[in-house]
């Protein structure tokens, strides 16, 4: 009885964590070649759910699965060896389609 009272507290406590997303300015994105490749790249990551790369804003966010991480080391190097430079990171709960949708109004 005991055993399952923990094992169900810890399968509640992993389903109530929040995914993070990395929202990052990238200098070097210039074409939709850039953007493909970076999606492809972080797509194969058995870490990442999603990506969004806007060429217009800089920008790449890429979200986590639930559960997992990336270390902003991690994805700077990535980007780096590909030929770009990580000006910024942030973590943020919001969704990477929350993050598109906002690109996408301008905001």
């Amino acid at each position: 009885m005991m055993r399952f009272a923990l094992s169900l507290m810890l399968t509640i406590a992993a389903g109530t964590a929040s995914a993070t997303t990395l929202k990052m300015e990238v200098n070097g994105l210039v074409c939709a070649f850039c953007a493909n490749g970076i999606t492809q790249a972080f797509k194969k990551k058995p870490e990442v759910a999603a990506v969004h790369v806007s060429l217009e804003d800089r920008l790449v966010a890429i979200g986590l699965k639930e559960g997992h991480d990336l270390s902003d080391a991690a994805v700077t190097e990535s980007l780096k060896e590909a030929g770009y430079t990580v000006v910024s990171i942030e973590r943020t709960e919001q969704s990477v389609a929350d993050i598109k949708a906002e690109v996408e109004r301008g905001g």
